[in-house]
């Protein structure tokens, strides 16, 4: 993982032992040594994939500017410091403390997601919305026809079977030890509040379309309040594409990870535009 880019790319080399250093631990021995196990620690696994990308992101922004940038989740972080909104160093570190405190979180109650493949947001949503004394959320909207709801382990294993009786294709419970993105994130919410706050945030170089709204913003504490609703909102990342292609974007490019999953759910959102990935 990334381990090309630190052998071939003096840039990348660097960032990599920056990360090092501000870890306070070698991330890169797991990155690219360690087992499967090894990279699903909490302390690793949040961390990796932000630096992987980040670093993809700041060599290619040697050639190109972003019009504007999005991500996903984790990914807000990574297009938050590609545009200059947060530094390389706050930005991992901060994504260094959300490990932490959504694994916290994770551990005080039972829960898990699960996938919900062909059926409309709207029935998704007040089906939930029926499920009584248990919690139960959307938690991100990728593309049309597949959305992700969170919640503690019974809220989804009522979902499942009314899901799948209102319509649903399949309901698939997907292999996560938390309800990401769902009010069950609060504590981690609270913890990384501080840590935000204590951060300093710049005016980036384009505009953030953020998770929680799925507008663009540029103003920084705007971007800071969206980031630390960001854990127990919902990621619209439908609604962010259909956002950035009313605003004039037309080609998207991925970077990092497989360059595939964004691609493929853009390509479901719209298939007039252009994609690539780094």
């Amino acid at each position: 993982m990334g381990k090309e880019l630190y052998e071939t790319n003096p840039q990348a080399k660097a960032l990599f032992e920056q990360a090092n250093e501000i870890l306070g631990w070698r991330i890169t021995d797991v990155m690219f040594g360690g087992t499967k196990e090894d990279l699903t620690q909490t302390k690793v696994t949040q961390p990796a994939v932000f630096l992987e990308s980040i670093v993809r992101a700041k060599i290619a922004g040697a050639s190109f500017t972003p019009d504007a940038v999005a991500g996903h989740s984790l990914g807000e972080f990574t297009a938050l410091a590609a545009a200059g909104a947060l530094s390389f160093e706050d930005a991992l570190r901060l994504v260094s403390q959300r490990a932490f405190a959504m694994q916290k979180a994770c551990e005080l109650t039972e829960s898990t997601m699960a996938a919900v493949l062909g059926l409309d947001d709207a029935v998704v949503e007040q089906t939930l919305k029926s499920i009584d004394h248990e919690i139960v959320v959307p938690a991100n909207y990728n593309s049309p026809g597949q959305l992700v709801i969170s919640g503690s382990r019974k809220g989804i294993e009522l979902a499942v079977t009314r899901l799948t009786e209102a319509g649903a294709k399949r309901v698939v419970v997907l292999p996560v030890g938390g309800a990401f993105h769902s009010p069950l994130m609060q504590p981690a919410q609270d913890e990384l509040e501080k840590a935000i706050n204590a951060t300093n945030f710049s005016t980036p170089v384009c505009p953030v379309y953020q998770n929680v709204h799925a507008k663009a913003v540029t103003e920084p504490e705007n971007i800071r309040k969206n980031l630390i609703a960001q854990l127990t909102a919902p990621v619209r990342w439908t609604q962010t594409v259909e956002n950035m292609l009313a605003d004039g974007i037309t080609e998207f490019i991925e970077v990092g990870g497989s360059g595939a999953v964004l691609r493929g759910l853009i390509k479901r959102i719209s298939r007039d535009v252009a994609t690539d990935a780094l």
